[in-house]
């Protein structure tokens, strides 16, 4: 399913009604079904054997205009975090969670489809970096609470986000370019075709 922005309130209204029953039935299959994914690792191998869960959920903590529905399953996640963290912690299971920002990514742009440029151009605005992440930004948080080096972290969310979360539009942070580029990779290439295009000419 794709996360599109649509405000619950002019759904309804709408009489889309459909569209946010499918999203918030969406939201309880996933929550459920994560949680019984967690249950069934915990019970075949962890409980005995003890372990690390990395749960990926979103950057939610300012509610989540326009995706509701998914900001509302990121945050039972967060919660689930938490709370398995200290119900698993006698088997020596760390449950821990990243949070990503904007992240950009060949595959998102993709989903999002038209709307996509728009989007990600937007949201340079509103990170402190002044650019948007990528995945291998995230992937290098998850081995680090997976690794030995996160060994006394639990219950933990990991926000991965330049600052975003933190920052709002009263304090202006100026267009800069004093942050490290992102890692080389595909979609670093594709972030910086969106950004700057190169004319073919």
């Amino acid at each position: 399913m794709t996360d599109l922005p649509s405000s619950v309130m002019t759904d309804v209204q709408n009489g889309n009604i459909s569209f946010f029953n499918v999203n918030f039935h969406y939201f309880i299959f996933v929550h459920s079904n994560n949680l019984e994914l967690h249950s069934t690792v915990y019970t075949t191998w962890m409980k005995q054997h003890g372990g690390v869960i990395v749960n990926i959920i979103a950057d939610m903590w300012k509610g989540f205009p326009g995706m509701a529905h998914t900001g509302a399953a990121r945050a039972a996640v967060d919660n689930l975090t938490k709370s398995l963290a200290i119900e698993w912690a006698a088997s020596g299971v760390r449950v821990n969670a990243v949070a990503p920002g904007t992240i950009f990514s060949k595959s998102a742009m993709e989903n999002y489809k038209e709307l996509g440029p728009t989007l990600f151009k937007m949201s340079v605005t509103f990170s402190p970096a002044k650019r948007l992440g990528v995945p291998e930004e995230i992937s290098s948080a998850v081995c680090f609470l997976l690794s030995p080096a996160a060994s006394y972290i639990s219950g933990a969310t990991l926000k991965v986000d330049a600052g975003q979360s933190l920052y709002h539009s009263m304090w202006e942070i100026p267009n800069h370019s004093s942050w490290p580029e992102s890692p080389d990779g595909e979609n670093l290439d594709a972030l910086k075709d969106l950004l700057n295009p190169q004319s073919k000419l």
